[in-house]
């Protein structure tokens, strides 16, 4: 059958999406990137925040109504917006044919198996991730030189704020071993950097093994993996970011020098109401900044903040933007608190209004906008390894990026080749030299002999 899936929310859903569309094309169904010529639409939704939980249901929405104009047969419905919300959804969403829980892919088969009248095949560890088929589909933005590897799910850390544990339990590793085999299986379909995601990649492994783990896995990638491979962690919790561990990232081949810390605030009695401190963690964040930065000095250091957290005033505010500008993140993200259904803190006393919380957020956005410039410009000059995504033979560019860029959520680095006269193709690693700057991107040309870097 002809099945078209959208994929909402984070990474780790897009991994998901993946392994779904791996074993439905494993079973002889047909990825479709129009869903005007599916039979079968299929959600994976994201059910975080509200903002988000309404997004989805938008998208839920426009399926419905292609089905009521009789251009898509079939619905289904999967994900986390169906483990947080899933008798209201059956509820109010009566034109879906199938709601499954995350993770549940086994009823999507079935259904699927059903309506085709085929068998069914078990999700292995050997199971491919689809990627072609979801490249073909739209699954995938067009970048498969660049996978997520997700290591774990769910989080038992239970910050007072966060909805993930009602939605997604406790964690639960995935084992090494398994780990590194599907790595190298999408380093052989292609993909020249990984990002590996969790909901903390610091206590990877703890339920599997009694202790975290991370190392054995980064140790065990390293080792297994083709030359000039990139590997980038996100997602890491500041308390268990420590001196050891950074000294053991710097020492591997393949890690990128790229960090994603979410501090989300610096006021150590802030961080005791979201649960994220064992006592001294605003002092704890500051040093591990500095000592990384004393390590690398170009190191590249990504975290997010919240403002309007119950009970922030203004002088903790304004502790969290003298953090900032000590630390000099080379990125950060600001988003204002949401109250989410369930969690603690959405309870807690002393709410801050949504106007000041969105106030304080718009000035951590100018305050960080000056420290990011700053940032890139330490890099012209120098020369840095570019991933190219994308090509403009028009302009005479290509555009991709370096260690300092995450996927999506960071800037990019222009390679004007003008000169040149040769585009390097996206997927392909190239030396680039960095003549100028701006807030998040860099420019550059490619470095006297660079070819394929």
């Amino acid at each position: 059958m002809n099945v078209f899936l959208v994929s909402m929310g984070c990474a780790k859903n897009t991994v998901d999406s993946e392994r779904l569309m791996g074993r439905l094309t494993a079973l002889g169904h047909r990825a479709v990137e129009d869903p005007h010529e599916a039979e079968v639409g299929i959600i994976n939704t994201c059910g975080f925040i509200q903002d988000a939980v309404k997004e989805n249901i938008d998208a839920i929405l426009d399926l419905e109504q292609m089905k009521e104009q009789g251009v898509l047969p079939h619905i289904i419905v999967v994900g986390c917006l169906v483990n947080r919300y899933e008798a209201e959804l059956r509820k109010e969403l009566p034109t879906v044919d199938l709601f499954a829980r995350a993770e549940e892919w086994d009823a999507v088969v079935h259904y699927l198996q059903g309506l085709a009248g085929g068998g069914t095949a078990p999700l292995t560890p050997h199971t491919p991730r689809g990627g072609e088929a979801c490249l073909r589909s739209g699954l995938l933005p067009g970048t498969p030189w660049s996978r997520y590897l997700k290591v774990s799910e769910g989080c038992s850390t239970r910050c007072t704020y966060c909805a993930i544990p009602l939605i997604r339990g406790g964690l639960r590793s995935t084992p090494v071993e398994q780990l590194v085999e599907e790595a190298q299986g999408l380093c052989a379909a292609g993909a020249k950097e990984l990002c590996l995601v969790g909901q903390d990649l610091t206590v990877y492994g703890q339920d599997l093994y009694g202790e975290p783990a991370l190392r054995q896995l980064l140790s065990g990638l390293d080792a297994a993996l083709p030359e000039g491979t990139w590997l980038r962690l996100l997602y890491l919790h500041p308390d268990r970011v420590t001196e050891d561990l950074t000294d053991f990232l710097l020492g591997t081949e393949k890690v990128l020098h790229y960090l994603d810390i979410p501090i989300q605030h610096i006021n150590e009695s802030i961080l005791t109401r979201m649960n994220r401190s064992g006592g001294g963690s605003g002092d704890h964040i500051r040093h591990i900044f500095r000592f990384i930065r004393e390590r690398d000095p170009l190191f590249a250091l990504r975290t997010t903040v919240m403002t309007g957290f119950p009970g922030e005033t203004d002088e903790m505010f304004q502790e969290l933007c003298d953090f900032l500008r000590e630390a000099e993140p080379d990125h950060a993200g600001a988003f204002v608190y949401s109250p989410e259904e369930g969690t603690p803190a959405a309870s807690f006393p002393d709410a801050v209004p949504r106007e000041i919380a969105e106030e304080r957020c718009s000035v951590l956005t100018e305050i960080q906008a000056s420290i990011s410039q700053e940032r890139s410009g330490l890099f012209p000059g120098r020369e840095l390894k570019v991933l190219i995504e994308e090509t403009d033979p028009e302009a005479g560019e290509a555009w991709g990026r370096s260690y300092r860029d995450a996927p999506e959520v960071d800037g990019m680095v222009c390679v004007q080749c003008e000169a040149s006269g040769e585009l390097p193709q996206p997927g392909e690693a190239v030396l680039v030299r960095v003549t100028d700057c701006a807030e998040q991107d860099l420019f550059g040309e490619p470095a006297e002999g660079a070819g394929d870097a």
